[in-house]
């Protein structure tokens, strides 16, 4: 290798990209030339600099991948023309933006996949946080000790529930095998406030079975009703009750 080829390997040391014979022979030169000394410290510098915005470790089958698909490429030494020192410099400094241009690459691949793989854990995390709270609420409502129970049915077959902590102020309504809604519609749960109708919250758009903390505080409310609405949801019943059903004294 002579001497305007070792000029180039500043990337691929940053990197740790040598094989051991270039990476002692390079470490050789650095020394005595400082131009080469000076890129090798802004290169990295700058790799540092990407690889600490994300903290996140890619996984290791990306690594094997990666690796494994080195191996299968044909590598081939630069091309360098033995002119004037002064288009050697040119082509150096040539070599080093293609080299920054490198780091920058391979930090923002595995940067965005590890950017990606942070957020997708953190949704992970944060949905398993709110299920965890909901089960908790219900489970606090539905044992409490002034638990009351109200059952009834729906036109279509479906069962009706309504468990109500007055302690708690809160109510819990239990549905099984409630037809899916039928397209553009969904049901939504109401207070009854006397003859005022309060949104109490959704149910799933899938219908079936399961449990659903009504949405607000139960507040003196008589009873509750059950309606079917557009999708979203509407301030005030659009339709007449599916279900209409006191509450416990």
């Amino acid at each position: 290798m002579n001497t305007d080829e070792t000029h180039l390997l500043t990337g691929a040391y940053v990197l740790h990209a040598l094989p051991p014979d270039e990476h002692d022979r390079f470490e050789r030169h650095l020394p005595s030339c400082p131009s080469c000394a000076q890129e090798v410290r802004e290169l990295a510098a700058t790799a540092g600099r990407l690889g600490s915005a994300v903290s996140v470790t890619p996984p290791a089958a990306m690594k094997r991948e990666v690796m494994s698909r080195i191996a299968t490429e044909r590598q081939e030494p630069p091309v360098v023309a033995r002119r004037t020192q002064r288009a050697g410099g040119r082509r150096r400094l040539a070599a080093s933006r293609f080299a920054l241009a490198a780091c920058v690459a391979a930090a923002a691949a595995f940067g965005g996949v590890a950017v990606w793989q942070h957020r997708e854990a953190e949704d992970a995390r944060t949905a398993a946080r709110a299920a965890e709270r909901a089960a908790d609420e219900l489970s606090a409502v539905l044992s409490a000790p002034d638990a009351k129970v109200s059952a009834g049915k729906l036109p279509d077959g479906a069962g009706a529930t309504v468990v109500v902590s007055r302690e708690r102020d809160r109510a819990v309504f239990v549905a099984s095998a409630m037809p899916r809604p039928p397209a553009g519609k969904v049901y939504q749960l109401w207070f009854s406030d006397g003859d005022a109708m309060r949104p109490a919250g959704l149910l799933d758009a899938s219908g079936g079975s399961g449990a659903v903390m009504m949405e607000g505080p139960v507040d003196g409310a008589s009873g509750m009703g059950i309606t079917l609405e557009p999708a979203g949801g509407s301030p005030r019943p659009t339709s007449a009750p599916l279900a209409v059903m006191d509450f416990p004294a």
